[in-house]
């Protein structure tokens, strides 16, 4: 396909209510249908909720979490996309044979599941396993890639999945609002949501500085615009288990141009068109032709031992 219609959502998901998120799921997939738009996409974990996770024990994450493909909410996935014709991309709590638990992100249609994504660098909760590869997968002829959150900013997973042949890559998060030692960083305030009908402004000042908005802005663009690849980044919108968080899910073309977004305080979808020319057009399709991996493969190859430190994390215990 020269084209194709993607859109990419924002809602306020309930922690540990997979039947309420599904019906939001349901409902915006429906409305992007309407708008023409062949998949949707989901935030991180966004059947199960998510920030809620990290005071739950091993039993409790087994619970919540399901086998993929044969649980209830790939089915319930699956029959969503099969109502609406489109594929739908969202994020959920995996569990294998083993009782290992996994972060994962789904694209499933009508016919059932199409990919599966585990996140490489799980932290919300400590008996999470972290993946071990990337995964490029076809979407109606569109070569497409899964990156959740943290993931997407170790630039290397970026690159390495463009490198794969994906042309789209789909960015579920759950981000912004929270303490970091940046700038400006920070929570915000949940009256501030409370109060968004009557005092719509404060929240967006909020929600649109370095605390939220601002501070994606200094980073996302350059992940399409170096890689040549259109971006997908779906975040929830309202609280968080006791967190505040802003949406502003987005589609960016490989000029690194935001092409679609949600602006609602509230419940959202949006829908772009995404054409093949820019693919090769933008600056970042002849930045990776001009590549000259014999200086530095064996540089970015080096060992290394991982360290993930996430601020407000560790700020709590």
């Amino acid at each position: 396909m020269e084209s194709i219609k993607i859109a990419t959502a924002q809602f306020e998901n309930r922690s540990n209510d997979k039947a309420y998120n599904l019906g939001v799921i349901r409902e915006l997939s429906a409305r992007a249908a309407a708008d023409g738009a062949q998949a949707v996409a989901f935030h991180e974990c966004a059947v199960t909720g998510y920030t809620f996770a990290r005071h739950l024990s091993k039993e409790q994450m087994l619970e919540l979490s399901e086998i993929i493909p044969d649980g209830p909410s790939i089915k319930a996935l699956q029959e969503i996309a099969a109502e609406n014709n489109i594929a739908v991309l969202a994020g959920l709590f995996e569990k294998d044979a083993d009782n290992n638990l996994f972060k994962a992100y789904v694209c499933v249609d009508k016919n059932g599941l199409v990919a599966k994504y585990r996140k490489l660098h799980p932290f919300i909760n400590p008996h999470l396993t972290p993946g071990n590869e990337y995964v490029v997968f076809d979407l109606l002829g569109w070569k497409c890639g899964m990156l959740i959150c943290y993931d997407n900013n170790i630039t290397e997973n970026v690159r390495a999945t463009a490198l794969l042949g994906a042309e789209i890559i789909f960015m579920p998060h759950v981000t912004m609002c929270t303490p970091s030692t940046r700038p400006g960083a920070g929570f915000v305030d949940p009256k501030l949501w409370e109060n968004r009908e009557s005092d719509p402004t404060s929240l967006r000042l909020e929600f649109d500085g370095m605390k939220g908005r601002a501070w994606l802005m200094k980073w996302l663009p350059a992940r399409a615009y170096d890689n040549g690849i259109y971006a997908v980044f779906s975040n929830p919108i309202g609280m968080d288990d006791d967190q505040l968080k802003n949406g502003c899910s987005m589609i960016l073309d490989p000029f690194g141009d935001v092409i679609a977004e949600c602006r609602k305080l509230g419940n959202d979808v949006v829908t772009a068109t995404l054409t093949r020319n820019k693919l090769t057009e933008a600056g970042g399709y002849r930045y990776r032709l001009a590549r000259r991996p014999d200086l530095y493969g064996a540089v970015m190859a080096a060992p290394h031992a991982s360290v993930q430190k996430v601020v407000w994390l560790q700020e709590e215990k």
